[in-house]
């Protein structure tokens, strides 16, 4: 099974890195791949370059071995469609390993506007996250397609992940961390510590390099 994780991590924070190992750990330990985007296609302008957001998350999952990265949206020109990016996991996965992609609720909410979003359950499984506060409109496609596709029992929708390669969606309800990485950035554009927030080592690295604002500082 090959489990990817993509966004922005702009910049990654704990909520980000608990939620990956939380799914890891419900489909047995397997390693969950964060892809970072370049040009996200339903957002203005990220904060830190591509170069510094790899940084980043490089820092952060640093000695987790269930946590690795796929900097291939970075690689790629233009926009960062997920539908490419699943065609592309496809080709070099086979037509026989179980592909997986992780959405949070509120991102599923939009997913009829997602490019080729009618493709995406063809090439891989979905998990759904789901997160307080965000629901989806029962009258809506996303609603409709989890209606049909959706495997509501953990147990039996792991198992249905591994059992085929594609097509199902299982809903997760794992503990889930309210941070964001908007409020992070207003935090420490507005001079306010996000220590605890993320890894410390993500924070040193901010200051360093003067992202979102900081002010480099000796100490935390």
């Amino acid at each position: 099974m090959h489990v990817i994780y993509g966004g922005t991590f702009d910049p990654v924070h704990h909520g980000h890195l608990r939620l990956a190992l939380e799914v890891s750990e419900r489909l047995g330990n397997v390693p969950v791949s964060l892809v970072p985007c370049h040009i996200p296609p339903h957002r203005g302008q990220t904060g830190a370059t591509a170069a510094q957001r790899l940084r980043l998350l490089e820092l952060a999952i640093a000695g987790e071995p269930r946590l690795c990265i796929d900097d291939r949206e970075l690689r790629r020109e233009g926009a960062s469609y997920t539908a490419d990016t699943l065609r592309q996991l496809r080709s070099e996965l086979g037509a026989d390993v179980p592909l997986v992609m992780i959405v949070g609720t509120d991102a599923f909410a939009g997913f009829d506007r997602w490019k080729e979003w009618r493709q995406i359950s063809g090439l891989a499984h979905i998990i759904v996250v789901r997160r307080p506060g965000s629901e989806l409109d029962p009258a809506g496609e996303p609603a409709r397609l989890l209606a049909e596709r959706g495997v509501y029992s953990e147990a039996d929708g792991v198992k249905a992940l591994g059992g085929k390669v594609s097509g199902r969606i299982l809903e997760l309800d794992p503990p889930w961390l309210d941070i964001s990485a908007t409020g992070i950035r207003e935090r420490i554009g507005s001079g306010r510590s996000p220590r605890y927030l993320m890894p410390d080592v993500v924070w040193a690295e901010i200051q360093r390099m003067g992202l979102y604002g900081a002010c480099p500082v000796k100490n935390f």
